[in-house]
């Protein structure tokens, strides 16, 4: 498999949303609530009100990463590149009368589908009419550069602390689903009823995640990891968009289910969440953690690397209890 495949391939996903069956199912994006100017969308949700919400949560002082290590052995889309280079040995010194030195290392890799990783809003958009259309009704020509994006680059969102809910869906279907498999509206409240959670107390500002069981094929099948997966349908996204979360996320590679069943839906919930409503998709989640100690809901903290111009951000974002 070839560099130029992999990019090829994910092109092509992108331009199957020009198809007329995807073209009815989803409106062009257009300026939302926060304006035509607007560039941060749903992380303007965190407010100090929110984050006083998500400092109570916190009553045991235990704090759960959510972030995989990064390394070459993690699972990475098509043939994306994870490479660290040390000098080998010391890089620079003995220095001074006390002897000191230093190491040095190189890191070369890519930003999307590369260990736990967060969209920005400028990683998808739609074709419509021949034109490239993003968040907000911006254009191709707008947001392209020859040294990143000119605009909906990661360095225009606002950091995170609000509440934040695990949905365990594999403990509400009592399985890991199969690949292939959507996670609809009634399993979301299935599983948050089952948790003791009331599925009308997700409000503006919160960062949901699901937990499918998928985490187990991290490092150990990375092949399926990568190329399918459980995950919600459209009508679930939209769902959560209703109710003005900041991010969904899960402990998959994609959050939405891969592949969709319908074969004319080229990533519905990518292109409903960041393009349409401005919502972030927070990707590879470890989820184990927070679902061992049922630990339903928390405080969720995340500051998205500000990388000017760049499609997403890696980061170790922090469920807090």
């Amino acid at each position: 498999m070839t560099r130029a495949w992999a990019y090829a391939s994910m092109t092509a996903l992108l331009l199957a949303a020009a198809s007329p069956a995807h073209a009815q199912s989803q409106p062009v994006p257009k300026p939302g609530r926060w304006g035509a100017a607007d560039q941060a969308g749903s992380s303007n949700t965190q407010t100090p009100a929110k984050a006083l919400q998500a400092a109570k949560l916190v009553t045991a002082g235990k704090t759960y990463p959510l972030a995989h290590p990064y390394e070459d052995a993690m699972p990475k889309f098509a043939n994306r590149v994870f490479a660290l280079t040390g000098t080998g040995g010391v890089a620079g010194g003995p220095l001074g009368d006390n002897g000191a030195f230093y190491n040095d290392d190189f890191l070369a890799t890519q930003i999307g589908q590369v260990g736990t990783q967060f969209d920005a809003l400028g990683h998808v958009g739609m074709m419509r009419d021949g034109k490239e259309i993003y968040y907000g009704g911006r254009t191709g020509d707008q947001v392209h550069g020859p040294a990143g994006l000119r605009q909906l680059g990661a360095e225009q969102i606002k950091p995170f602390f609000t509440r934040g809910l695990l949905v365990d869906i594999e403990g509400y279907k009592g399985r890991v689903l199969p690949a292939g498999t959507p996670i609809t509206i009634a399993d979301l409240e299935g599983a948050l009823r089952k948790q003791g959670l009331d599925p009308e107390s997700i409000g503006e500002g919160d960062v949901v995640l699901i937990h499918t069981g998928w985490g187990r094929y991290w490092k150990t099948d990375n092949k399926t990891f990568t190329t399918s997966s459980p995950g919600i349908d459209l009508a679930a996204a939209r769902w959560l968009a209703k109710k003005g979360v900041a991010i969904i996320g899960s402990d998959t590679m994609v959050v939405e289910v891969s592949p969709n069943p319908d074969p004319a839906q080229a990533m519905p919930v990518h292109v409903e969440m960041m393009a349409i409503n401005g919502i972030y998709l927070l990707e590879c989640v470890a989820t184990e953690a927070l679902r061992a100690d049922a630990a339903w809901e928390f405080a969720f903290s995340y500051a998205p690397m500000a990388i000017v111009g760049a499609t997403g951000a890696p980061g170790t974002a922090l469920a807090i209890r």
